[in-house]
């Protein structure tokens, strides 16, 4: 047994199956208590020593125990999966003496466990073959053997074809049908190839009914299945593309008449686009009845997809040129059309109504009339003519009214927790969370501070025992976790001092040694966090501070003028001198703006702080002045010279910073010139940042700027955080933020889009909104090809569904005249001429009604492209508008 534990202990993990080998079950039993203790143990290693000690102790476990159950619990354990490769085969010699049926048991143990099963497919297919059981056939085993015979291909391609590996894999039969049923392929199967190859995933299943590995219906029925189900993309185009090399038979098209229906009404683009194909076809046998087809086209004409929308409309004309009398029950169903967005796409609905109309019957016709009135300006003229009148319901002129969401009220926050066990949950809560909240971070901090001030020893005491199990608080030597936690910037690094993990001379050390300097604004603004938490720490320690200052009064971080005059006299009373972190990110926070009251109540204190609050509150000065800062940047690609402007903002210096504030805050006083590097940064802790300057919404956008242009330009995913935050702060919103918005519209990816929208409607609703200002920033975006009119085009629209007409042509006009000027149309210009005619048409021209400059020379370029028929139509409705503005 000693020996044992000394191989392990030495790390000798090839020695440990020999040594096991001369140990009897009693020997064995009595070492595992000892290999328990040492994996506890080994927890509080270095994390290299850590992961070499871990292989002996998987192998030495696993041969000690004596259960199937307690040895797959073993082998599964994550603390002892380590980052090197398994010693998997180690661990096969280890067991090499156990019953078949016991080795069978714990292989099918392994393979139930989704946390092993697929990367244990080794372990698992060796105590298989072994055992000589039925294979699992659980998903992780079956993604772990198609992936282990993908990078075995992979690795020796070209030499043998995937079929004969197929052919010869005693696994095939029972896990090829399973592949079907898996939540998600192994990305190795994904891999894009040369149709040709005989390794190629796809080719291969296409050719196994004919090997006899896989039965026909099965495969087909498979991939029908996954395509009704959904799911990535790259997945879709994989069983999509395997179903069209199976060049499935006219019967077998029919038999599954309705997953076609269903693929076209919900699937993904390319899945309708086949199904729609396909049920094409069948109607060209006669085998698709009319009740399916208006049923189909009931749901793909409601979806976005111009294409597919074409497409089933004329499929809808072919049926009802071959029978007329269908009109009853098909035409009902293209006045759904009426309602899509695109016009081109209302006027072809329009169309084919207008032709089948006199084949309908009266009842028919009534609807369709009221389903005409949802059109709007542009096609009434036509609608009269197919009606021989306006159409039923057709609305008369009404005054517009925009809609905008509610003004949001600001929110009170709650004061620090009175009871210790209320605070000791928040503290939890906040380390152990993610994504913690700001506001929550602040009470927690504020109420660490209040009760070790008035207890120390019971709060202690309370989060010890509330925070056992902590790596930084039991696992790790304190001067190891005193390291780690030297750049922290969470509550935990308060929390860990008060426990005892960072030592007093840390924190005088940091305290004394921190300067704030920083590259970006993001190290600046993580630099003030990170000194105003070691101040905390030292008045934990302390227990000589009562509270803190700077806690906010509402949630955007904001704090009330007259708050901050109480607390400050409540320090005047005690004796207690506030910590110059705390008081200077007090001030960055006081509401400013016609608080004359706050400032003379202030003065009367008669103590530095009350003056420098005095002084802050009576200057109501931003905290650096922005301007505009346009950077060039020279290139060459081969013998082209690429010339690239991005729009910037940059900051003024502010030396009252410098000579009044803390070194952790200076770099918020010095100018600030964009450049064309940029920090590594993105949104990592936004509503931190706008916590840290809730007052200063137009200085924070310009230094947060550069990485929201980068992401965009760039097309980053999910880096607009700060943008929303900042349009809901109760602070001016000058050129900074509108370009950061104006960029936001053109982001590539939908979501980032919508929090754009998101920022545009609460600056409308807020009142803080320039429309003229906005459509000049997006004008120079869309000239400098920063953003494209087609993204442009698809947040204008989104933002005016909901209501907000007139504030999304209000920028638009700002925007158009430079795209209107352009010798080649810039692609997408239609889609924006479509948005604002829409928006016309709702609200009238803006602007006093003057004509948009260049539109009227497009309009009279003639011809049928978008770009024409859009500016046609914006040309007539702004004309027909002017009156209403």
């Amino acid at each position: 047994m000693k020996e044992l534990l000394t191989a392990v202990r030495e790390l000798r993990a090839h020695d440990v199956p020999e040594v096991l080998a001369g140990m009897d079950r009693v020997e064995r039993r009595a070492a595992l208590a000892d290999l328990k203790a040492l994996r506890k143990e080994v927890r509080s290693w270095h994390w290299d020593k850590q992961d070499r000690v871990r292989r002996a102790l998987l192998v030495a476990g696993a041969g000690c125990h004596t259960g199937a159950a307690g040895c797959a619990s073993w082998i599964g354990g994550r603390d002892l999966a380590g980052w090197n490769r398994r010693p998997f085969p180690l661990v096969l010699a280890a067991l090499a003496d156990r019953d078949p049926e016991w080795l069978g048991d714990v292989a099918h143990r392994l393979a139930a466990r989704p946390a092993t099963a697929q990367t244990m497919y080794e372990l698992i297919s060796g105590l298989v073959k072994k055992a000589r059981c039925p294979v699992p056939t659980t998903d992780g085993f079956v993604l772990g053997w198609a992936e282990a015979i993908s990078m075995a291909q992979w690795h020796r391609r070209k030499k043998r074809p995937l079929v004969e590996v197929l052919r010869s894999d005693p696994y095939a039969p029972a896990l090829l049908p399973r592949l079907f049923e898996v939540p998600e392929l192994p990305s190795q199967m994904l891999w894009p190839d040369d149709a040709n190859d005989p390794c190629q995933w796809a080719t291969t299943l296409a050719a196994l009914p004919e090997e006899g590995l896989l039965e026909r219906p099965a495969l087909v029925d498979g991939c029908v299945t996954r395509l009704l189900r959904g799911g990535k993309l790259s997945e879709l185009r994989f069983f999509l593309g395997l179903l069209r090399k199976l060049g499935l038979t006219e019967q077998e098209e029919t038999e599954r008449l309705a997953d076609w229906i269903g693929m076209a009404a919900d699937g993904a683009s390319t899945v309708a686009g086949h199904a729609q194909g396909v049920l094409t076809r069948l109607d060209g046998r006669s085998e698709l009845t009319v009740r399916a087809l208006a049923d189909v086209s009931a749901s793909v004409l409601f979806r976005t997809e111009k294409k597919l929308v074409r497409s089933q409309l004329v499929l809808l004309g072919k049926v009802l040129r071959r029978d007329p009398s269908a009109a009853d029950e098909l035409l009902p169903v293209v006045a759904g059309a009426f309602e899509h967005e695109d016009i081109d796409i209302q006027e072809r609905a329009l169309k084919l109504v207008a032709r089948y109309l006199p084949a309908a019957g009266t009842p028919v016709r009534e609807e369709l009339a009221l389903s005409a009135a949802l059109l709007g300006p542009a096609h009434r003229t036509m609608v009269a003519e197919v009606f021989g009148g306006p159409a039923a319901g057709t609305p008369g002129r009404q005054e517009y009214e925009e809609l905008l969401p509610p003004v949001p009220d600001p929110q009170l926050l709650d004061p620090a927790p009175a009871a210790l066990p209320e605070l000791v949950e928040e503290v939890v809560t906040l380390i152990r969370s993610a994504t913690p909240d700001v506001t929550v971070f602040e009470r927690a901090l504020d109420g660490l501070v209040r009760h070790a001030h008035s207890d120390r020893s019971a709060l202690t005491n309370a989060l010890r025992d509330a925070l056992a199990g902590e790596w930084w608080l039991e696992n790790e030597p304190p001067s190891q976790t005193e390291r780690q936690l030297r750049s922290d910037t969470e509550i935990r690094l308060v929390v860990a001092t008060l426990l005892g993990r960072v030592s007093a001379r840390a924190v005088q050390e940091e305290r004394a040694s921190w300067t704030g300097t920083g590259t970006c604004v993001h190290a600046a603004l993580n630099g003030i966090l990170r000194a105003r938490l070691w101040e905390a720490a030292d008045a934990v320690l302390s227990g000589s501070t009562p509270f803190l200052l700077a806690v906010p009064t509402w949630h955007t971080g904001s704090l009330d003028p007259a708050v901050l005059v109480e607390r400050l006299r409540t320090c005047q009373r005690l004796g207690v001198r506030p910590g110059e972190a705390d008081f200077a990110q007090a001030l960055l926070r006081v509401r400013r703006g016609d608080q004359h009251g706050a400032a003379d109540a202030a003065a009367l204190l008669g103590t530095p702080e009350g003056d420098r609050l005095a002084a802050w509150l009576r200057a109501d000065e931003p905290l650096a002045r922005v301007h505009r800062f346009d950077l060039e940047k020279r290139g060459r690609e081969g013998q082209t010279v690429v010339r690239s402007s991005r729009a910037l903002m940059a900051s003024q210096e502010r030396p009252f910073i410098r000579e009044e504030f803390p070194r952790s805050f200076h770099w918020l006083g010095r100018p600030q010139v964009p450049a064309h590097r940029h920090c590594y940064h993105w949104d990592d802790h936004p509503n931190r940042w706008t916590a840290t300057l809730p007052e200063d919404a137009e200085t924070l956008a310009a230094w947060l700027l550069p990485n929201i242009a980068t992401a965009v330009i760039e097309e980053i995913r999910d880096t607009l955080g700060p943008l929303v935050l900042l349009t809901e702060l109760d602070a001016p919103a000058g050129e900074a933020v509108h370009l950061m918005v104006a960029y936001a519209l053109g982001a590539r990816h939908p979501e980032d889009r919508l929090s754009a929208v998101d920022a545009l409607l609460m600056l409308a609703t807020r009142q803080q909104l320039d429309a003229v200002l906005l459509g000049e920033q997006l004008a120079d975006l869309l000239g400098n090809g920063l953003i494209k009119p087609s993204r442009l085009a698809d947040s204008a629209r989104t933002a005016a569904a909901t209501g907000a007409y007139r504030t999304v042509l209000s920028a638009l006009t700002g925007a158009l005249p430079g795209l209107l000027a352009q010798e080649k149309a810039p692609r997408g210009l239609g889609d924006l001429l479509s948005v604002a005619a829409e928006c016309v048409e709702h609200c009238g021209a803006v602007g006093g009604g003057e004509p948009i400059p260049g539109l009227a020379e497009t309009a009279a370029r003639g011809g049928s492209s978008q770009l024409v028929r859009q500016a046609v139509r914006l040309k007539a409705t702004w004309e027909q508008g002017s009156d209403r503005a």
